[in-house]
């Protein structure tokens, strides 16, 4: 891992990457998300097991990321139950509720949907994490608000959990500026591959 002078020098690297990884996903969009979600759903479905009883966290796609909900429909029609993540307050982990397609959402932060405070609240064994981009050792960058990282710490210290990363294949960089904090993946998932990371 790369060593920085300080924090706002990591901050600064973080964020100039963090600015040319969302233009690349942009782009990459714009011309693959017509299929790639479908493409997606085939290669989860064909690499990783999901056995009965096992709780997913999916997410729901925000502005131009992958879309997970074809995988999300055929892992509920499998009888995977399912849950979606909930911002509670900025500085701690996520929660999750479950949650099913076709279950009625309400706007969460940033609008996104996420389910009623009424859905019973659940900890997955499998988290489908979204990211801007990712290396070949499993690290990914994300928004910068540390939700996943701090969720990935608090899972990790209490159970069994899977970190399965999940984007667009253009997405690959050849190294996430990352600091000590950083959760590391346990896998990688896209539209064209699934892959175990080297440092796992």
């Amino acid at each position: 891992m790369a060593s920085f002078d300080s924090a706002d020098e990591l901050s600064w690297m973080k964020a100039s990457q963090r600015a040319s990884s969302t233009k690349a996903r942009d782009r990459i969009h714009d011309s693959a998300a017509t299929t790639a979600g479908q493409k997606l759903c085939d290669l989860a479905l064909a690499n990783i097991v999901w056995p009965q009883g096992t709780v997913v966290s999916g997410f729901w796609p925000y502005r131009t990321e992958i879309d997970v909900l074809p995988l999300l429909k055929r892992l509920q029609e499998n009888g995977v139950a399912l849950c979606l993540p909930v911002v509670l307050d900025m500085d701690e982990p996520l929660i999750f509720r479950q949650w099913a397609p076709g279950d009625k959402t309400e706007p969460g932060k940033w609008d996104i949907p996420v389910p009623p405070d009424s859905a019973a609240e659940v900890e997955p064994s499998i988290l489908l994490v979204p990211m801007l981009a990712f290396d070949r050792r499993g690290y990914r960058l994300g928004y910068g608000g540390g939700f996943y990282d701090r969720t990935l710490e608090k899972l990790r210290a209490t159970g069994k959990i899977s970190a399965v990363g999940v984007a667009y294949h253009g997405q690959e960089v050849g190294a996430v500026v990352r600091g000590i904090n950083d959760q590391p993946l346990d896998a990688v998932l896209t539209e064209q591959e699934y892959f175990v990371p080297k440092q796992a």
